[in-house]
């Protein structure tokens, strides 16, 4: 059974999304960059006083994007830091619910398979319903707005409207 949100139409969940995505994507780019330099150097000092037996972890530096973005997806917000800097979160296309370990698999996946790629895959955006890339439509994922979530009257666990227009 397949359950129908109450929402007038798609464009208060979509609406502006594809600009918010891309700068989103920047705020996440440039935090992997720093997480990735911050782990950068412990492990380089753990290889030093280790005396080079330690530089064997250095592999785990490519794993760190990837990591970010999975765990972030499994978080409460189900959204990226930059996502949700962007008033983002990553919901499930048929019952706007959070995502399952499953799908935020697929998603990441794919999303880091598209990137491979050169990226021109995320073009798909523009011409789709709900403004869902490759990797949202094979996850089964959309990315929504978070304000559009909350009901104008609010809900029973929630206040009315949103810090994000």
């Amino acid at each position: 059974m397949s359950f129908r949100p109450p929402y007038p139409d798609d464009d208060s969940l979509t609406g502006g999304v594809v600009a918010r995505r891309c700068l989103g994507w920047l705020i996440d780019a440039v935090l992997i960059a720093l997480l990735t330099l911050a782990i950068w150097w412990v492990l380089f000092l753990f290889g030093l006083l280790t005396f080079g037996l330690g530089f064997g972890a250095l592999a785990i530096l490519p794993w760190v994007p990837f990591l970010y973005h999975f765990l972030s997806l499994l978080g409460v917000s189900s959204a990226t830091p930059g996502q949700r800097a962007m008033g983002l979160t990553v919901r499930r296309d048929d019952d706007l619910g959070p995502p399952s370990v499953l799908q935020a698999l697929v998603f990441v996946l794919v999303f880091y398979l598209t990137i491979a790629t050169s990226g021109l895959l995320l073009v798909v955006a523009l011409f789709t319903r709900r403004r869902r890339t490759l990797h949202d439509i094979v996850s089964g994922l959309v990315v929504v707005r978070t304000g559009a979530l909350t009901a104008a009257g609010g809900g029973w666990n929630m206040p009315p409207g949103s810090a994000f227009p």
